[in-house]
């Protein structure tokens, strides 16, 4: 009894104290300073490029080559603070397909502008998209890609490049739609740049042909690089949207890592990577860059301070000789986190659905989500199936610890015989109390084993709920329009709570006081916590304590039935 009473108390301790740290980190947040401002420094000092060059000029150099280092010229501008120009300042290209609405700037082709017109931003605002790139502004969030090599007057993110059209629209009696992007310098060397885009998808393949018709050879790589500005998010317990990552990443070919500007180790990221990619990741939505399959590309990250980030992949240096020809190619990927379109695109890209450290239960359980719908076409009763099927699997240990608790609701009447006979000798009540559970053969924590086991399934399914998109402004029924997001009326979590509390009731009444009022305390700590989580969770939550509430009535009358008999 003593090391039941410990248990609970533990438990209680560790809500409590998780409560304090997300008040704390609420309301007082610890003063930092950043310890990457000295490596910024320092990977600032090293570049060779003209005081006060914009961080968004920044090209990356020549990767270095041991036969070849003697020749190479790093070419990288200085990072310094100056914003993006505007959106007008430039003319750009207007790309619009089924689910992308883009503006590709004719310097370099970068993606200035991306809306996704099948993702409103606000529930209630259908005509306001989400936008995934924006140059405009003080934070801006461009995705640039080109050729370097070595000298001036190269097919990079600064050169200006022709379009024969200011305007792509994908027609209804096509599949595919190609933007085509031309540049040619005085040395002769012919670039045509091309992005092509495919109806539904999100992935875009982008293609470079460089015809060297000079007297010169040339020497050069592809490169696309992610610039963003970098606000931190400040976490909330009362908005669990914030605690979703948001920031640069990457997958070398065998790990996937979040990186943190202000890590110093992160920040001097310098790494040979081979059938990886890039990623600049958000809440629900991501851009990203997979390289070509197979080759060497070196990815660095870099910082001002400013704020902004700078993640680039520079691939391997070719040669194309007079009259040569030569082809680069990468794919990149701009919109919601689609788990099936993202692994059509490049190896673990669906990662960035980031479920965290559970994603080996996170995986199948959203797989087994997706297929689930395909069949019932609602995500309120998906969950709810789902979590019958779950329940279904952990019912020899429900079953088990159901059995347990009813023979103790039986025993409750010799229980409290026993604790009122040593009321004054609190050791020997506990010696009577043990040989009661050993002769009846019951075990009083058997109880708390079905919650322990069912909490990393729980914890997985919070993360299959908040980060999946296909969950994104789901509705279920009458008042629940959107299963990502908390209850507006905390309808479902009071109904919750007093499912909780029926559960407390039904189970037999635990024989210390203190631990009983734990127990009926759990149900209010649960509901106020609960109030702020996605409505799909407490959707959850309440299907498997209704479920929970019916396997232990049955229990009950099937024992009771049994000791009349």
């Amino acid at each position: 009894m003593v090391n039941q009473r410990l248990f609970l108390w533990a438990i209680l301790g560790v809500i409590l104290w998780l409560g304090y740290q997300a008040w704390m980190a609420d309301y007082y947040p610890p003063v930092t300073t950043t310890p990457a401002a000295t490596a910024r420094n320092a990977a600032d000092g090293d570049a060779a490029a003209p005081p006060g060059a914009r961080f968004d000029e920044t090209i990356p150099g020549l990767p270095q080559q041991p036969e070849n280092a003697a020749t190479q010229e790093a070419q990288s501008a200085s990072p310094g603070q100056l914003p993006l120009p505007e959106s007008d300042s430039q003319p750009e290209v207007h790309v619009v397909t089924d689910v992308l609405d883009l503006d590709i700037g004719l310097m370099g082709g970068t993606f200035r502008r991306a809306d996704l017109p099948l993702y409103p931003k606000e529930k209630n605002q259908p005509d306001i998209p989400v936008r995934l790139f924006h140059a405009a502004g003080t934070h801006p969030f461009v995705l640039q890609s080109g050729l370097t090599g070595q000298g001036e007057n190269q097919p990079d993110h600064l050169a200006r490049y022709e379009s024969e059209a200011r305007e792509y629209r994908l027609r209804s009696n096509q599949d595919e739609l190609k933007v085509p992007l031309t540049w040619r310098n005085e040395q002769g060397l012919v670039v045509t740049k091309t992005y092509t885009f495919r109806r539904g998808s999100y992935a875009i393949d982008l293609t470079y042909e460089l015809r060297n018709e000079g007297t010169e050879e040339w020497r050069g790589a592809s490169y696309v690089q992610f610039l963003r500005h970098y606000e931190p998010v400040k976490r909330s317990m009362w908005n669990v949207e914030t605690y979703a990552f948001k920031g640069p990443a990457i997958y070398d070919g065998e790990r996937y890592s979040k990186l943190d500007i202000d890590d110093e180790e992160d920040i001097n990221l310098s790494q040979s990577v081979t059938d990886g990619w890039l990623a600049a990741m958000q809440h629900h939505f991501v851009a990203a860059a997979v390289p070509h399959a197979g080759q060497p590309y070196q990815y660095t990250l870099r910082a001002n301070e400013g704020g902004d980030f700078l993640l680039s992949a520079v691939g391997p240096v070719r040669t194309v000789a007079p009259g040569g020809r030569e082809e680069f190619s990468e794919v990149l990927y701009a919109g919601p986190k689609l788990q099936d379109q993202l692994n059509a695109t490049g190896p673990e890209l669906a990662r960035t659905a980031d479920y965290g450290k559970l994603h080996f239960i996170s995986q199948p359980l959203f797989k087994l989500l997706a297929l689930i719908h395909k069949l019932v076409g609602n995500w309120g009763w998906t969950i709810i199936l789902v979590t019958f099927l779950i329940k279904l699997a952990f019912y020899p240990l429900s079953e088990t610890s159901g059995r347990s608790m009813a023979k103790m609701r039986l025993l409750a009447p010799r229980i409290k015989n026993i604790q009122e006979r040593y009321k004054d000798n609190r050791e020997q009540l506990g010696r009577a109390m043990m040989e009661i559970y050993k002769r009846e053969k019951i075990n009083p924590l058997a109880g708390c084993l079905p919650m322990l086991v069912q909490i990393p399934v729980f914890l997985a399914f919070y993360w299959v709920l908040l980060e999946s998109v296909e969950l994104r402004q789901a509705p279920f029924m009458l008042w629940l329009n959107d299963l990502s997001s908390k209850d507006p009326f905390f309808i479902l979590p009071l109904l919750m709570g007093g499912a909780m509390f029926a559960q407390f009731k039904l189970n037999p009444a635990p024989p210390d006081p203190m631990q009983a009022k734990i127990f009926m305390f759990m149900p209010i700590v649960m509901t106020v916590m609960f109030a702020f989580f996605p409505s799909g969770l407490v959707l959850y939550w309440l299907t498997n304590t209704l479920l929970s509430i019916a396997q232990q009535w049955n229990i009950n009358r099937r024992i009771g039935a049994a000791k009349t008999t």
